[in-house]
């Protein structure tokens, strides 16, 4: 006989792949559906548009009373995301007091997907995302596209689930060293070296800046953040 959860978890499965949501996929990876892995693309007329990030959902027996454990496998560089845990910044899955029996997966991988597009600068658990966001918002557009856009190539990986074969959409995936390389190179969230930005000393990456920053002159609408 299954658990509470496994049937709650079963039925959230059904209500995602019924509705299928633009940019959003997600499947069980134990047998007991507890273990989940997911995949988020940000919004259409976003920076975070064609970028998609892997994702693990921990779910517990005492689901859907307690939120499940939600992580970044890709860290985006935001002002929402812990950049060295993954984890999100929402609050009901932050403080089990907030969340509310009738959230499922589908409620859980939406708001991912609206905070990773509109990021809140209240409180932010990235200082340095939402320091360069607040001062320079190109600055900001220009380390996203170095960070996710550039280095990476689409790939089109086909995952498996224990009870049906889906074919996930394109992935972009980069280790998280590679990840904190790169971020290191750009900002740098120690006290001391607050406003340090040595990615702006680069001259091949300046070079770029300003090929951007006229190509945003001349469509301002293609490099809205929303």
């Amino acid at each position: 006989m299954h658990s509470r959860a496994y049937v709650l978890l079963q039925r959230d499965f059904q209500e995602l792949k019924k509705n299928k949501y633009e940019g959003i996929t997600a499947f069980p990876i134990s047998d007991d559906k507890m273990e989940w892995e997911a995949n988020i693309e940000g919004l259409q007329n976003t920076i975070w548009h064609g970028i998609f990030f892997p994702l693990t959902i921990n779910f517990s027996l005492e689901y859907n009373f307690v939120p499940p454990v939600v992580t970044f496998r890709t860290i985006p560089f935001h002002p929402n995301v812990d950049q060295r845990t993954g984890r999100p910044c929402i609050d009901f899955l932050d403080n089990p007091d907030k969340w509310n029996t009738s959230y499922t997966l589908s409620s859980i991988l939406l708001t991912l997907q609206v905070m990773l597009s509109n990021p809140v600068l209240k409180n932010p658990v990235n200082l340095e995302a939402a320091r360069v966001l607040i001062e320079d918002e190109t600055t900001y557009k220009l380390i996203v596209q170095r960070l996710f856009h550039e280095p990476l190539q689409l790939k089109d990986d086909t995952f498996k689930s224990s009870e049906d074969t889906d074919k996930f959409i394109r992935s972009i995936k980069v280790s998280f060293d590679d990840y904190y390389k790169t971020w290191s190179e750009i900002a740098t969230s120690k006290a001391a070296e607050l406003y340090r930005t040595p990615l702006l000393e680069d001259p091949n990456f300046m070079g770029k800046y300003y090929k951007w920053k006229k190509m945003e002159l001349k469509h301002p609408k293609e490099w809205n953040l929303k």
